[in-house]
């Protein structure tokens, strides 16, 4: 048996021809639906040439200002970048376990000649569910080089909760 026997084409039916078809010709659901996909990736593919701010994902200020959180047994540490502001723009709150930051950034000027910018002005709010009882009277917040710091103490009864669990082999 050779290879050619195994292909469609290349087997002897006779006297008739191969019969080869298509996917879009056998399903033409298959062929809408490849033909829509190709429709809407040419669609978004002119916003990204043409739009520069709706590119990317990554590109998009959702989850501005950009946070990271740590946590110790006694204390959980949420700390922002919020460069370009003063502590007077940033308002944070605890409110039902959740910590709110909060804020306005301004353009420092009124240019209206601006062809493009990249930077990101307006109001903004981020909320961080804790998860975990914290003190509220011993919170503390510090501002320095744009870089918002929130220490929350964690209850008596939080550091108590914490369980250690053996891994056994």
């Amino acid at each position: 048996m050779s290879v050619r026997d195994l292909m469609p084409w290349g087997r002897n039916n006779g006297n008739r021809a191969p019969m080869i078809y298509r996917d879009e010709e056998r399903n033409p659901f298959l062929s809408l639906h490849r033909e829509m996909n190709r429709l809407f990736n040419d669609v978004f593919r002119a916003f990204d040439r043409d739009l520069p701010a709706f590119g990317p994902p990554s590109a998009l200020p959702t989850g501005w200002p950009s946070v990271e959180i740590s946590e110790t047994e006694k204390e959980i540490k949420v700390t922002a970048e919020v460069p370009g502001l003063d502590e007077k723009d940033i308002e944070v709150l605890l409110n039902d376990g959740v910590l709110t930051v909060k804020g306005e950034k301004r353009s420092e000027t009124e240019d209206k000649e601006k062809q493009f910018s990249e930077r990101y002005y307006g109001r903004f709010e981020r909320r961080i569910p804790l998860g975990t009882e914290v003190e509220d009277d011993k919170i503390e917040a510090g501002f320095r080089n744009g870089v918002l710091t929130v220490t929350l103490p964690k209850t008596e009864k939080a550091q108590t909760q914490v369980k250690r669990i053996a891994i056994k082999s």
